[in-house]
Parts: structure tokens; sequence; C-alpha cells
């Protein structure tokens, strides 16, 4: 049994073991960035915890018909440069393997409902028992104290719970909130941020501690001025004419907003910033809008926003996204369009020479892109070379080299359904 990472470079967390029970995004995110910098992620699934293994395992996306427990896109992408173990916790055959894991282990973390670990005999008191030092990190949607900590969420609830929601919309309608799991993403930044500050804490103090995530309480984090404007001015949020998630309101600009290009689905994103933007603006349309009285200064801009909404969307309409961008901006008014994915991926040489789309070779799926880490470290640089684990991948090479079971012990454990 050979060690399966191979020879790779030492990364900034080189030396540092994680037996990582978390799944699905908001964990399996987190410790993908900690495998890409050189941690020995070591990816344990059961069918207890889980209820079938990790549920993103087999789900959409598919790269093509081909479908599956080893085929999801998504498991691929979030778990790339891991170690995968399969144990059974239903048995206490499975938790003294996981107890022995655990021992020589630096990080544990997980991002079940609150309670759900220490239910199964791993409370925080028991981990320590096992490793004084141990590192424990919790992600959950409310934390693990506290009148909400019983409660399951998913990354939208917690975009709702959190205000986030309520602050994306337009004026009029009721809130937008988003398409997919911000929150998912965005705990999962959060949660590597807490092992990383707790493994420089325990470099230089030797102790380990418990690190306790709350996905809403970083939800609210993320709502930049509004708590604020609340608590303080009595304002609120969605006050009459005020909601507007393509409108700027710290700093107030106008025309600032979301316009429609030529095409289906095209759009076009304008930026004034102050009288200079607005006229070399003008100069772009040719519309003669800045002779007009009701456009002539900001706070006649801003008070007529709907109106000129209307009339700079009805110039926007009739050109190409790109070729208007590229106009505006090279008379200095800030323009982008709006990007596809496909436009990012595929079409931008910035993010292609940033090298954040990595290919990684699946032995089932093939050879396919994911996600990359948005920093570069000049000495001890990410790496991800290595797609994730299929199911049970490595269960010989982690018990057999990390925990020292023989070969006969690891396949008796495989015969009663252990592993």
């Amino acid at each position: 049994m050979t060690d399966p990472q191979g020879a790779q470079p030492r990364g900034a967390l080189s030396g540092i073991r994680v037996c990582d029970l978390s799944g699905q995004l908001a964990g399996a995110g987190s410790t993908r960035y900690l495998a890409a910098f050189g941690a020995e992620v070591i990816r344990v699934e059961d069918p207890v915890t889980q209820g079938g293994w990790d549920i993103v395992r087999g789900a959409i996306p598919h790269v093509d018909e081909r479908t599956g427990i080893e085929m999801g896109g998504a498991f691929n992408s979030h778990n790339v440069g891991k170690l995968g173990v399969t144990i059974d916790l239903r048995t206490e055959k499975g938790k003294d393997l996981l107890r022995s894991l655990i021992r020589v282990s630096d990080v544990v973390t997980e991002n079940f409902a609150a309670g759900v670990f220490a239910q199964l005999g791993f409370s925080y008191e028991e981990l320590q028992a096992l490793r004084p030092d141990i590192i424990y990190v919790s992600n959950c949607g409310f934390g693990q104290t506290g009148p909400y900590s019983s409660f399951r969420t998913w990354g939208p609830t917690i975009q709702a719970c959190s205000g986030l929601s309520f602050m994306t919309g337009l004026a009029g309608h009721e809130p937008a909130a988003w398409g997919y799991s911000y929150m998912d993403h965005m705990g999962a930044n959060y949660m590597a941020l807490g092992v990383l500050a707790a493994v420089v804490h325990r470099n230089r103090t030797g102790a380990g501690q418990w690190v306790d995530m709350s996905c809403c309480e970083a939800a609210a984090t993320l709502t930049g001025t509004d708590i604020l404007d609340a608590d303080v001015n009595r304002r609120p949020k969605r006050a009459p004419g005020s909601v507007d998630s393509n409108r700027a309101e710290h700093r107030p600009m106008a025309p600032h907003g979301i316009y429609p290009a030529s095409g289906d689905d095209e759009w076009l994103a304008i930026a004034c910033r102050d009288d200079a933007d607005w006229v070399a603006l003008c100069r772009v349309t040719g519309k003669g809008w800045e002779s007009r009285a009701e456009f002539r200064t900001a706070a006649d801009r801003l008070a007529a926003q709907d109106e000129l909404d209307a009339e700079v969307g009805a110039w926007t309409r009739s050109g190409d996204r790109f070729a208007m961008a590229d106009g505006l901006i090279a008379a200095g008014v800030p323009a982008a369009v709006v990007a596809r994915p496909e436009d990012r991926i595929e079409h931008d040489r910035v993010t292609a020479d940033w090298g954040l789309w990595p290919e990684v070779e699946h032995p089932m799926i093939g050879r396919v892109r994911v996600d990359g880490l948005p920093v570069h470290l000049s000495r001890t640089d990410w790496v991800i070379d290595r797609p994730a684990p299929c199911l049970g991948q490595h269960n010989d090479y982690v018990m057999g080299e990390v925990l020292g079971l023989s070969r006969e012990a690891i396949d008796a454990l495989a015969a009663e359904g252990v592993l």
C-alpha cells in the first residue's frame, strides 16, 4: 500500500492531517482549501450521519449521460485532493476505527446538525480524551448553543434568516435572494479561516480548541452597513423607493444598473460615479442627455432614475454588450458585460492566465475541470491535481499505512460491512 498522494510539492499546510466528516458544500468546500495547500484530508463517509453517503455524490451536474454514485460533478469539485474512506458508525468497530483516526489527526471537521456528533459518542470532551491538542470544528446553521441550535438548515434558509435575502430585489417586488446556496460557499470560507486560526494558535501554544461555526452569523456579517443603518438611524431596508439591487445606495450614483443589450438575455452593467462619467456616457451615446434639465446634476438624475434608466436601456438594447462595454471603458465610464459562466470560463484571458480551472483525471468521470482557488502564494502555492475519491477508494491505505492494521484485519472489517 503506497502513499496515494505521490510525490507532491510540500504545501503551506504539509504535515497537517484532517479527519474530515464534513460534506455537501459548506463543509467539503472548506476542507478542499486545506487539501489544496498540502494538508492530508481524509474524507470519512458513513451511512449514519450522511443518510447514505454524501448526498451530492451522484447529484447533478454530470459531464454526460452517465449517472451514479461516483458521477456527481459537485462532489468531485468539492472533494478534489482528498483521500476517501468509508466507516459505518452504527457499529462499535466503526467507532473504534474513527477514534484511532482522530488520535493521529490534527483537526476534526464536521457540519452535522448541532449535537449529532456528540450523540454518536464524539463530543469535544471525548475528542480531547483521544488527543488533548485536537482542533475540533463544528459548522452548522445556528451554532451549538441557543434557541435555534437544533434547527437544520440549508444555504437558502440561512440567507433568509440572516437578512441577506431581504436586501436583494427590485423596488415594489418581493425579496429576490439567490437561486443557489450562496451561504454554503461563504460558510466554507469562514470555516477554513477558523481552522487556520486554530492551527496557528496550537503551533504557538500547543493547545487545541473547539471552533464553533454558525453559518447564520457568518451571513449576518455580510449585510454591510444595513444593520448599522437600522440600529443607528432606525431606517428600514425596504422603505418605499429604497430597495433596488441594481442601484447604488452608498454613495448614490445615477445611472447605475444592469441594462439590456441586443440579443436574448444579454445584459450590460453601467455605473456613473460623478458628473465626469455622466458627460462621458452622453458623448458615447450621442443622445444629448447632458443638455436635458432633468438630468443635469447628480441630484436631478437620482430624482429621475426611472426615466433615466428607461432612456439608457433603450440605447443599450440595440448594441452588442461587449462592444458597448469596450466603448464605455475607453471613454472612462465604468462598464462591464454581465458575464455568463461560459463567457468567464471559456473566453476570458484573465481567468485562463490565473489558472482558476485546473484539470484532474477522475477514474470514473474522466478528465474534467474543477474549481481552483482565487489566491496564489509565491512560495507555497496550492496544487490541485488529484480528483475526489471514489467511495472508499483509500480504505486500504488509511487503514493499513495510517492506522497500522494488517491486511487480514482490513479484509475482515470489509467482510463485516464496517468498511
